[in-house]
């Protein structure tokens, strides 16, 4: 069959970001997506209004239940909502339930694009670190990469992940300008080994970074490189949010739902 990714994540109802979002763009990197839900969310395509964290045995149960069924070669967390969670996947990585030797997107979701909390995040950061030696890519958006890093540079930032454990860090300018071409550093090791320069696109979007983290986990189970990987997706999320759904077309603040069954 083909390269299974397995993702911690919750559930979004408007589809645009989560589990769906993780799902789409698994598919359209070539894998095939299972879920280990992770919490139910109360939100909108605009607004986070609450959320119920699964309780990490129910999440686990999952995760085995995949595990001890399909060959797995990749993994994805987004949001895991609880610092329970985040010990349960650390403890699976930990006794080798999940084989160290398949690669990990760590996506460490802290807020909502639309800035709606989705845990608390002071013990969410502390929690988060245990995991990072078994991340071979981090992703998160400036600000989770400046709580995680406790450094306002981004790419001192990113270096002080790498040296915390984590393989690799994408560092994404997205969230710090609002005019301009948005740049992505790729750091492996400490070391930048990969710049790219994507277009600034009008709007916000819902579930960006979550399709992103995906599609590049599809990528490395389907045998890419982490460069090929990150280079494959740059090109394919930059075409799903030309084609972004507009929910509220009438209101130019609204977020926009990426297209990620886009043909380009």
């Amino acid at each position: 069959m083909r390269p299974v990714v397995l993702c911690f994540s919750g559930l979004d109802p408007s589809g645009g970001a989560g589990l769906q979002a993780d799902i789409e763009a698994i598919g359209q990197s070539g894998a095939h997506a299972a879920i280990a839900c992770t919490a139910v969310t109360i939100q909108s395509s605009q607004q986070v209004f609450g959320f119920e964290a699964c309780a990490a045995s129910l999440v686990k149960a999952q995760a085995t239940a995949v595990l001890d069924d399909l060959p797995v070669s990749a993994i994805k967390s987004g949001m895991l909502g609880t610092t329970d969670n985040i010990a349960m996947l650390t403890k699976l990585f930990a006794d080798q339930v999940i084989d160290n030797n398949t690669p990990f997107v760590l996506d460490p979701v802290l807020v909502a694009n639309s800035g709606g909390s989705l845990g608390d995040e002071k013990t969410l950061v502390s929690a988060f670190r245990q995991l990072l030696p078994y991340a071979n890519l981090i992703t998160p958006n400036t600000h989770e990469l400046r709580a995680l890093s406790g450094e306002q540079d981004l790419h001192i930032g990113a270096k002080k992940l790498c040296a915390q454990g984590a393989h690799a860090v994408l560092v994404k300018t997205s969230h710090d300008f609002d005019s301009g071409d948005i740049e992505q550093y790729l750091y492996i090791q400490g070391e930048m080994v990969h710049k790219s320069t994507l277009p600034r696109l009008d709007g916000e979007f819902h579930g960006s970074g979550c399709s992103l983290a995906s599609f590049i986990a599809g990528r490395l189970a389907m045998g890419d490189a982490l460069i090929d990987a990150v280079k494959a997706a740059d090109s394919w999320i930059t075409q799903t949010l030309r084609a972004a759904d507009a929910p509220h077309p009438d209101d130019t603040q609204a977020q926009l739902i990426p297209n990620r069954f886009v043909r380009f």
